[in-house]
């Protein structure tokens, strides 16, 4: 049974696959127009194919004159007739290429980014370049195809004046004085990614290198005047986590591992090998908050960076994936109590979200052309999924489906579909009504109940509404927690809960001292309970 239904309409064009993108690009202190090449290496993968588009926004009054100029086209040395209009490029060919033919395509463009690359002081008043693509915003700045359904190999080639240094995503391949006032840097990464994870920061920076994971190296770029604190703060726990996730789901696939400080986002981006945090984020403390967000984008590097969702209506599958993974390594380092104390915090968060926003689910019909693809609901609610999927199915399992997961689809693209795929066949469990009930429905369950103890029958009557509005009955396991006086452990009950009133008889020879529902925290609930 598959339940995707996709409302992504981004036009894609599965005839043609783009292998690699080279972007050369002229920055200046003097101006904040940018000078770009692209040349992309693009695939033709049929025949017959005589043209084909790729985003790119346009210079309009309307941005006050931001906006990208195409100068010109080139395909082996000779111009090729293309329109660059409503934010789109369509390059048109005389005669289709044959079926595995494999063309670069060099694009010369000009203009000053209205978003995707930010160009302005950083928190101390110095002058910065940097990106930021998310969703769908490299097309303010490079000639892409801005979706996540394609991945392609990238490099970056940077002249910038001398006093800045450039960082990007895989390795540094070369970094050259041009002349007394220019500089140039190259950094190529040799792993496939959506370009929504293509990185450059452009600032002066502090770098250290940290230590070295798997032969790889781990980096830490701050400004120089927080190189102290920077350094501290990201000193840990970078290392943990890479083993931990190598561990417990694959191979980390990219580089190198770099933390970077940065002015053009408030919390972090997950950019591949190369990752951007908020630079206010730094204060030397090694705060909760800047811990926990080094986890989560770490965790990206698995999940939504290796692992792509095919389209923007399973985004969970990076933003919910990577939130529960960094709450199982929050178990994982710092303790259970920490974990579930993670969990308590994340369910609260979606039934705040849910009182603004009663009509969203996790997946849905949405697409960032037009619209908000993310909230608390793919993040929190969906790190809820996993946590209830585990302990539904058992955590040895649930680590091995997670493996057979990211074994099968690293580098490549998944939808929810193959990975309930995945769990089924491990599991041997049909889970398709676990996952329709959690992942498209927007209704989040609510119980409100009370218990009292009959002591002429010795038994206690336990009595449970779902009180969530609308019609949909939700269908889970419950576990009822009795207490006895003096005990902290309790006698554990386990029910189905799969109508809207419930009323379940105990048998117990005293009276309990008190009774829980879900006393292990097991199932997203808002729960009113007392005797």
């Amino acid at each position: 049974m598959v339940f995707s239904s996709y409302a992504d309409t981004y036009p894609r064009n599965y005839s043609i696959d783009i292998k690699h993108y080279s972007f050369a690009l002229n920055l200046s202190d003097d101006t904040d127009e940018i000078v770009g090449q692209a040349s992309i290496s693009i695939l033709f993968k049929k025949n017959d194919i005589t043209r084909f588009r790729l985003d790119l926004i346009n210079k309009t009054e309307l941005r006050n004159g931001k906006g990208m100029v195409v100068d010109s086209i080139m395909m082996n040395g000779q111009r090729v007739v293309y329109s660059h209009m409503n934010d789109e490029i369509f390059i048109q060919l005389s005669n289709s290429p044959a079926a595995g033919t494999e063309i670069i395509f060099v694009i010369a463009y000009h203009g000053i980014p209205e978003s995707g690359l930010r160009i302005g002081p950083t928190k101390f008043g110095d002058r910065s370049f940097f990106c930021d693509n998310w969703p769908n915003r490299a097309r303010h700045w490079l000639p892409t195809i801005d979706h996540p359904y394609e991945k392609a190999t990238s490099e970056f080639i940077v002249k910038a004046p001398r006093h800045y240094k450039v960082v990007s995503n895989g390795l540094l391949k070369e970094e050259s004085a041009i002349d007394k006032q220019t500089k140039l840097t190259h950094w190529k990464q040799s792993v496939p990614v959506s370009c929504w994870l293509f990185v450059l920061g452009i600032a002066e920076f502090a770098v250290e290198y940290v230590d070295d994971f798997m032969g790889k190296q781990i980096e830490t770029w701050v400004y120089p005047k927080d190189r102290k604190a920077g350094y501290y703060d990201f000193a840990e726990p970078t290392k943990k986590v890479l083993q931990y996730y190598t561990d417990y789901v694959g191979p980390f696939v990219y580089e190198r591992l770099a933390n970077i400080q940065a002015a053009s986002i408030g919390g972090g981006m997950e950019t591949s090998s190369a990752i951007f945090y908020g630079e206010k984020l730094i204060t030397g403390k090694r705060e909760v908050r800047i811990r926990n967000v080094v986890i989560h984008e770490l965790a990206h590097q698995w999940f939504g960076n290796a692992v792509t969702e095919t389209t923007w209506d399973d985004a969970w599958l990076s933003e919910g994936f990577a939130t529960y993974f960094t709450l199982l390594f929050i178990e994982h380092e710092y303790g259970y109590d920490e974990y579930i104390k993670g969990l308590k915090d994340a369910g609260r968060s979606v039934y705040k979200y849910a009182e603004k926003d009663s009509g969203f689910s996790i997946i849905a019909e949405r697409t960032a052309e037009k619209e908000t693809i993310t909230n608390t609901i793919t993040y929190q609610k969906g790190a809820w999924v996993l946590h209830m999927l585990r302990e539904l199915i058992g955590r040895d399992k649930f680590k091995t489906g997670i493996q057979a997961y990211y074994k099968k689809y690293m580098n490549a693209h998944a939808t929810t579909d193959d990975f309930i795929y995945e769990m089924e066949k491990v599991s041997g469990k049909d889970l398709k009504s676990f996952f329709q009930q959690w992942l498209y429905r927007p209704e989040n369950l609510k119980l409100k109940g009370s218990w009292t103890y009959d002591k002429n029958k010795n038994r206690v009557i336990v009595q449970i509404g779902q009180t969530q509005s609308g019609d949909h009955t939700f269908d889970v396991p419950l576990e009822i927690g009795i207490y006895s006086a003096g005990n902290n452990t309790a006698l554990i009950k386990k029910f189905r809960l799969n109508k809207k009133q419930h009323i379940y008889t105990i048998r117990m020879r005293e009276m309990p001292e008190k009774i829980k529902l879900d006393p292990h925290t097991k199932l997203l609930a808002q729960v009113e309970f007392g005797p």
